[in-house]
């Protein structure tokens, strides 16, 4: 990123900022509404979807080579995914799941989700783990 790029986007995001900072005062303080802070927090996640979606595809057609490392990654993680999803359970039963208000296919998810980052953890450790003991062996 160049150098002026890279400071307008500081500004922009101080400016951001300062508008955020701002707008939660002036809701402590009973002067804007809540609709006006759940809408700049609806811009605010709008804003920051397209650039998570967009700063990729633009690393991936500035840098085609890493592209190959990134579809890798990316496969990885969803057979990750697909392996949580299928090792998930519901183990309520129909008078436990209305007593929690929630359904068999919402608790699959969360389990799905649990385990996926408890995959991730593991692989991460691992790692840790495999990269003392390589600069070991140096």
């Amino acid at each position: 990123m160049t150098v002026l790029a890279s400071k307008i986007l500081r500004i922009f995001l101080g400016v951001l900022l300062a508008i955020s900072a701002l707008l939660m005062i002036l809701f402590f303080v009973n002067v804007v509404s809540v609709d006006m802070v759940i809408y700049w927090g609806y811009f605010l996640l709008i804003f920051t979807a397209v650039i998570v979606i967009l700063f990729p595809i633009v690393f991936l057609i500035m840098n085609p080579k890493n592209s190959i490392k990134i579809f890798i990654s990316l496969g990885v993680m969803v057979v990750i995914a697909i392996i949580a999803y299928s090792l998930s359970q519901n183990n309520f039963t129909e008078l436990q799941l209305e007593e929690l208000e929630t359904t068999a296919d919402t608790v699959k998810y969360v389990g799905a989700g649990l385990i996926f980052t408890y995959i991730l953890a593991s692989l991460a450790v691992l790692s840790i783990i495999y990269a003392s003991i390589s600069r070991i062996f140096k």
